[in-house]
């Protein structure tokens, strides 16, 4: 594939340039490495390249072809490798590519996948780690995993982000000969690297001043000759200490017009088929069970997913005495308290279980947004996984502190009630879970962001302070936690105001006075009050996923 760029120009949102006027030719076949200093544009002029980034003004031709114009009928011809590991960590190698092309290879027989993950294994010498966790391969090996993705679909050419990064000389030399061996058989490698002895390789170096210029583009031994330098890591001090960006810019413009007489014309292509994406009943079958794997394989997880709410029912039995419900001599604080750390509990699960789903795989989901994965079954297959747990690890904590006697004698049809209360209130606090672990840019600030979601949680529920009692700032926070919500239909659904009501008063002791009207609605309210939050959560995730990825999928 012949590669041109006219006049490429990019500015962030407050104005800076990043790419500027830059002109380049990339032949069919050709190993091309873009240098040049940090922030000086490599990975944006990358992404503009594979028509991934929107440009300010520019043009790139695939054979031909406006790339930009037709995005969509060069998705799944382009390779496209971004720093971070597009493989899920946990799975074995073979199946998480058998997921992959499950979603990018729609309407294939089970035969046809089968060849092309063989086929992507063989071509990287990867087929004796077929069933070895993705987490277990060395850094080259992951390297190559997530290029063993992107063979999958026999791209015509391959774009990657500083694939050496991170990896000892000796596996970046073996990554390299590897790109080599693909465009000798004829692909066009494009890849940024900072690593002085990736250049050697090239059939073509491009080397970027800072803020997006074009210094230079072609071969090792006219760099030097143009340079005037006798090693190649020398160009990146002249670069940056010798000349002003400007005037590298204009001098290799200069020199580009003296050597070239005359733009030639691209050549005449027919646009390619366009090969559609799965369909999203297809896709939401594939998540659904790839979000299953991953947390079956990932011992740790399954540890922590199960053995919380195991801690909290333990920690129920230790902290509440039995019988608090008892009918004859009823215990107003510890109802209350059993009641609301209930609703927490079930609000922390569905929490914790959805925060860290989308920020650990985010660059796997930006990569497939490119091949036509769709928002909404990628959010629901993450639902239809976890909630199911959830309900099932609720319904399992309701039956123990039963048999514990920490919860009062019923029958089927209020704990059935209770149940749906419990499932709704998982519903809504794992979609703001989701929600959080789509804004978040990495795991570790999702640990930060839960205790920011769970102290208000705590303090608005109307639990520790009536909601009656508090500020009227405090009031209006409350009508936004779910938690309050559930609390309340929790103490409907075990009849808490019933059980202290004196000669039909629905006030009572003092201590219950202080709650006013609280939990007074009918519970079904508070199922639709529930049920809204948990769909506002799950739009809102869509449409931060959406922006997230827009520059990427337009």
């Amino acid at each position: 594939m012949r590669i041109e760029a006219e006049a490429l120009c990019r500015r962030t949102p407050s104005g800076r340039a990043v790419l500027q006027d830059v002109c380049l030719t990339i032949q069919p076949g050709e190993l091309v490495v873009i240098a040049g200093g940090s922030g000086a544009g490599k990975t944006t002029l990358l992404e503009a390249l594979a028509g991934l980034a929107a440009l300010d003004r520019g043009q790139v031709h695939f054979d031909g072809i406006d790339a930009h114009r037709e995005a969509p009928r060069f998705r799944t011809m382009l390779g496209y490798v971004p720093q971070d590991d597009i493989v899920h960590e946990e799975l074995p190698l073979e199946r998480t590519l058998r997921f992959s092309a499950a979603l990018r290879l729609p309407g294939a027989s089970p035969a046809e996948v089968d060849d092309a993950v063989a086929r992507s294994m063989a071509e990287l010498n990867l087929t004796d780690h077929a069933a070895t966790r993705v987490a277990a391969l060395s850094g080259g090996q992951r390297k190559r995993a997530s290029l063993a993705v992107e063979l999958l679909t026999g791209p015509r050419v391959f774009f990657l982000d500083e694939p050496t990064s991170g990896l000892d000389p000796a596996t970046g030399a073996d990554l390299l000969a590897l790109l080599r061996r693909l465009a000798d058989e004829g692909s066009t490698v494009v890849l940024t690297s900072h690593a002085v002895q990736d250049l050697a390789a090239a059939d073509r170096l491009v080397f970027l001043a800072p803020g997006g210029r074009l210094a230079f583009s072609g071969t090792a031994s006219q760099a030097l000759d143009y340079f005037g330098v006798d090693r190649l890591e020398q160009i990146y001090q002249r670069i940056a200490t010798e000349r002003s960006p400007e005037v590298w810019g204009t001098r290799w413009a200069a020199e580009r017009a003296a050597t070239t007489p005359g733009r030639p014309q691209p050549p005449a292509s027919t646009p390619p088929a366009v090969r559609p994406p799965a369909g999203p009943l297809r896709q939401w079958q594939v998540l659904t069970r790839r979000t299953a794997a991953t947390l079956l394989h990932n011992r740790l997880t399954m540890a922590i997913l199960l053995g919380s709410p195991a801690m909290v029912v333990a920690m129920f039995a230790v902290l509440f005495k039995p019988a608090a419900f008892d009918a004859t001599d009823p215990s107003p604080t510890a109802v209350i308290m059993i009641v609301f750390w209930i609703a927490f509990g079930v609000f922390f699960f569905g929490l914790t279980y959805g925060l860290l789903q989308i920020c650990t795989e985010f660059a796997i989901l930006r990569r497939e947004r490119l091949v036509g994965l769709r928002l909404g079954p990628y959010i629901l297959a993450k639902t239809a996984v976890l909630l199911p747990f959830l309900v099932l690890v609720d319904v399992l904590m309701l039956a123990v502190l039963r048999v514990l006697d920490r919860l009062p004698e019923a029958g089927l049809a209020t704990y059935g009630s209770l149940t749906v209360t419990l499932a709704l209130n998982a519903a809504a606090a794992l979609a703001l879970g989701l929600l959080a672990s789509a804004v978040v840019p990495s795991p570790s600030q999702a640990t930060l962001i839960l205790p920011m979601l769970c102290f208000p949680a705590v303090l608005f529920s109307g639990a520790i302070v009536p909601v009656p009692v508090m500020a009227w700032a405090g009031r209006a926070m409350s009508v936004l936690m779910p938690d309050r919500w559930a609390f309340e239909a929790i103490g409907v659904d075990l009849g808490v105001r019933t059980l202290f009501a004196e000669g039909g008063s629905p006030l009572g002791p003092p201590l219950l006075a202080a709650y006013g009207d609280t939990g007074s609605r009918e519970v079904s309210t508070y199922w639709l009050i529930l049920t809204v939050f948990a769909v506002v959560f799950t739009v809102a995730t869509w449409v931060v996923l959406a922006r997230r990825t827009r520059t990427l999928t337009r």
